[in-house]
């Protein structure tokens, strides 16, 4: 898949963005860690003729950490990235950590998003100050050892794929091992290492865990588009309480639970029924691109 990576500048600031694909313009807020050469779910929507834009978010790959100074600031750059490439209207695609971009997003700027699609997405308060894991992702993600972090998983996992899928697995997955066994795919063990090979957190890890309290109800009530929320039953990183009580608070929502083994619904050998869901959702919804 070609990607194109430009970078557009605004008052002194900038943001990084890729272009994939021809077609109807999806625009994804990647998750946590990501920046904007995400792969999960792109190919089959590259396949089915639609395009994507991401941009790297705030503090993440080439994008200023200043443009992440609220949930407003970073995402009135992103309406001027789509103003700068003459984007009148987009489907709005977020991801886990993504979530509440892709919320604040929707509900201040209507008018620009002909859907919202949240996948695996966080939705309201996340990690706290008692979660281990908040403890140990301080530690292990603040801006000046990230890049040794990912450096050291990046290498390990080159060297070791099977052994750190197996330690990453709980993580991602409710299920024990065994009993993911029969929804694994042979390719997962791949996906993952490609993963952690583009991951790095920069500024922007931090920045998710603040942005993530300045999403309200009111946000997820505003959101007046059709919305399609996709959630494992088995997802270990985002509880169901998340898609739950987004569905409950966008009147124009619908569910769908799928049973994939885990956080990364984009894996597992129901991912093709992932692919199909999401397509068929953005295809009930096209719209003319002016």
């Amino acid at each position: 898949m070609e990607r194109r990576i430009e970078k557009f500048s605004t008052n002194g600031l900038t943001l990084e963005y890729s272009i994939m694909g021809d077609g109807e313009p999806i625009f994804v807020m990647h998750g946590g860690h990501s920046n904007c050469k995400e792969e999960f779910g792109y190919k089959a929507l590259i396949e089915n003729g639609f395009s994507i834009i991401t941009p790297s978010r705030a503090g993440y790959g080439g994008t200023s950490k200043e443009i992440g100074e609220s949930l407003s600031t970073a995402c009135e750059h992103y309406m001027k990235l789509l103003n700068h490439l003459n984007i009148k209207k987009v489907h709005l695609v977020a991801i886990s950590a993504g979530g509440p971009s892709g919320i604040y997003f929707a509900s201040k700027y209507p008018e620009m998003v002909f859907s919202l699609t949240l996948q695996s997405a966080v939705t309201k308060e996340w990690l706290t100050p008692k979660d281990k894991e908040l403890k140990a992702a301080r530690v292990l993600f603040r801006p000046k050892t990230e890049k040794y972090t990912w450096k050291l998983i990046s290498f390990m996992n080159n060297l070791f794929p099977r052994f750190i899928f197996n330690q990453m697995f709980p993580s991602f997955s409710k299920l024990t091992h065994d009993e993911a066994k029969k929804m694994l795919s042979k390719d997962d063990v791949e996906a993952i290492r490609k993963m952690n090979n583009r991951q790095r957190s920069g500024e922007g890890f931090f920045i998710d865990l603040a942005q993530i309290n300045e999403v309200a109800i009111e946000n997820l009530q505003a959101i007046s588009c059709p919305t399609l929320i996709m959630h494992s039953k088995h997802d270990g990183s985002v509880p169901l309480e998340h898609p739950y009580l987004a569905h409950e608070s966008i009147p124009t929502s619908e569910l769908c639970l799928l049973d994939t083994w885990g956080h990364l619904i984009w894996l597992g050998k129901s991912s093709k029924e992932t692919d199909e869901i999401l397509i068929k959702f953005l295809k009930s919804r096209t719209f003319c691109i002016a």
